[in-house]
C-alpha cells in the first residue's frame, strides 16, 4: 500500500501559499473557494454499507427492482449498529458537514413487523437521535419501491389498484417521515421518489402505465408540507435489470410532471441515461424552469449505472455546471452508488472526497477571466485559460482544507480504513 504522505506545517504552509497565489494570478480567491466547499453538504446514501439489504428483517437481501449490487467483500454490515458505527468511521474521513439519505428499509423496527404503508417517523427516530449527536447537517429520505411482495410487477404504475394504493400509502408516509426530519433538523430533507416499474420486452401499451403512474403521483403528492422543511423530488432511469425495454417513469415523464406539477425537485443521477448523454447539460435546461434540483453523483460504466464515483471529466463537468451558472443554492447534491467488490467505507469515502474535489475544481476557475473572454468573443483566450488552470495545483488547495478540518490529506485516510477492516470489519 502507498505511504500516507507527511508533510510538516511550515512546508504545508509554504506550499498551500504558493498555489493560492498561483490561483491568484488568474483571479481566483482561494479563500472563498474553500469557504463555499465547507458549506456545500453531500448528502451520503446509507445503502452503500450494506449492499441495499436494509433491515427490515435479518439477513436481507437486495432483490427485484431493476438494480443489483455486485461483489462480496468480507464485512458488510448486517445490523443497525454495524452499519452506524462504519458511518461513524466515514464521516470522521470527511472534510465538511455532511447529510445521511436513508431508505424506508433501514428503519429501527426493534425486531417488529411493520409494512411499509405503515412506516412513521417513530421508526426512525434512533437515526435523528444518532444524526444529531454526530452533529450532521440534516437527514434526507427515499421510499423503498423494490425487494418487496408486492413489487415485482410494478409499483405507482401497477394495473391492480389495491397494489397501486399499497404503494401509494407507503410513499405518502414517506414524505410525513421526511417532513418530521426537516423540522427536526431545521434544514430541509429531500423526498425522493422512485420506482423500478418497467419491461423487460418491448410491450404494447406505454401509455396506460405513464398514466396511472401519474394519478398514482398526484395521490401521493396530494398532501402539503411545510416547504421549508420538506422538498419533493422524482427520478428517472433508463432502464433496469429486468427492465431493459421501458421504463414507466422516463426522463420525458418525470421532467414534464415535476414541470406541471408546482414545487417538486427533478433528480438527475449521473447513471441514468444513455452512456454518451452529458448529464452536465441537462443541469442549466432543467434549471430553467424547475425551483431545484437533486442530484444523485454516480458513475455509469456500461450497463450499470453505480460505480464509485470518481472525479473523472464527467464528474467535474456537473460541477462545473453547477457553479458556473449559480446553481448550488438550488442544488440538493446527494450520491448514489453500492460497489460491494471492494471495502465498502473506502467506496463511500472515495466516492465522497472525488465529489468534493471535483466541486473544489469547479469553484477554482478563472471564472471571471473566463466570462469576459466569451463575452469579448475572444475564444483563444477562453481555450487558454482552461488549458492554464488545468495545471493549477488543485491537491495542494485540497490538503489544506482537509487540514483545517483535522482529517487525513492524501492517502493517509487508507491507513485508518486498513486498521478499521482489521479490527472490526474481520470479526464480522
Amino acid at each position: 500500500m502507498a505511504k500516507s504522505r507527511t508533510v510538516s506545517a511550515p512546508s504545508n504552509a509554504t506550499a498551500f501559499g504558493a498555489a493560492r497565489s498561483a490561483y491568484a494570478a488568474l483571479g481566483v480567491d482561494v479563500e472563498a473557494a474553500l469557504a463555499t466547499l465547507a458549506n456545500t453538504p453531500i448528502s451520503l446514501h446509507c445503502w452503500q454499507g450494506d449492499d441495499v439489504g436494509g433491515f427490515e428483517k435479518p439477513d436481507a437481501t437486495l432483490s427485484g427492482g431493476g438494480i443489483q449490487a455486485t461483489g462480496n467483500y468480507p464485512g458488510k454490515a448486517r445490523t443497525l449498529d454495524q452499519l452506524r458505527g462504519d458511518l461513524d468511521l466515514v464521516y470522521k474521513l470527511l472534510p465538511g458537514r455532511h447529510r445521511l439519505n436513508l431508505h424506508a428499509i433501514y428503519a429501527d423496527f426493534a425486531g417488529k413487523a411493520v409494512d411499509r404503508d405503515a412506516i412513521e417517523p417513530r421508526h426512525f427516530a434512533s437515526w435523528v437521535d444518532w444524526a444529531k449527536a454526530r452533529g450532521l447537517h440534516g437527514l434526507d429520505f427515499n421510499p423503498s419501491c423494490f425487494s418487496h411482495p408486492l413489487a415485482t410487477d410494478g409499483t405507482l404504475s401497477h394495473p391492480d389498484a389495491a397494489v397501486r394504493d399499497f404503494w401509494i400509502d407507503h410513499c405518502t408516509a414517506a414524505r410525513r417521515i421526511g417532513a418530521s426530519f426537516g423540522k427536526t433538523f431545521g434544514t430541509r430533507t429531500v423526498t425522493n421518489v422512485w420506482i423500478p416499474d418497467g419491461s423487460k420486452d418491448t410491450p404494447f401499451d406505454r401509455a396506460a402505465p405513464r398514466a396511472r403512474l401519474a394519478a398514482s403521483l398526484d395521490r401521493v403528492f396530494a398532501e402539503k408540507l411545510n416547504a421549508k422543511h420538506h422538498l419533493d423530488a422524482v427520478e428517472s432511469k433508463l432502464f433496469g435489470i429486468g427492465a431493459e425495454s421501458y421504463t414507466a417513469g422516463s426522463h420525458e415523464f418525470y421532467l414534464g410532471y415535476a414541470l406541471t406539477r408546482g414545487n417538486l425537485a427533478y433528480c438527475l443521477d449521473a447513471g441514468h441515461f444513455h452512456p454518451t448523454e452529458s448529464l452536465a447539460d441537462k443541469i442549466s435546461s432543467v434549471l430553467q424552469f424547475t425551483p431545484a434540483l437533486l442530484l444523485h453523483v454516480s458513475r455509469g460504466v456500461r450497463w450499470d449505472s453505480d460505480h464509485v464515483v470518481t472525479c473523472d471529466d464527467a464528474t467535474r463537468a456537473i460541477f462545473e455546471e453547477l457553479v458556473r451558472g449559480g446553481f448550488l443554492g438550488r442544488t440538493a447534491i446527494g450520491l448514489d452508488y453500492f460497489d460491494a467488490s471492494i471495502n465498502r467505507l473506502a467506496a463511500w469515502v472515495i466516492g465522497t472526497r472525488a465529489a468534493q474535489k471535483a466541486l473544489l475544481t469547479a469553484l477554482l476557475e478563472p471564472a471571471a477571466r473566463l466570462r469576459a473572454a466569451e463575452q469579448a468573443g475572444d475564444h483563444a483566450l477562453r481555450l487558454a485559460l482552461f488549458e492554464e488552470s488545468r495545471a493549477l495545483p488543485l491537491g495542494l488547495v485540497w490538503d489544506e482544507f482537509c487540514r483545517r478540518h483535522n482529517v487525513p490529506a492524501g492517502l493517509a485516510f487508507m491507513d485508518e480504513i486498513k486498521t478499521y477492516e482489521r479490527k472490526v470489519l474481520s470479526r464480522r
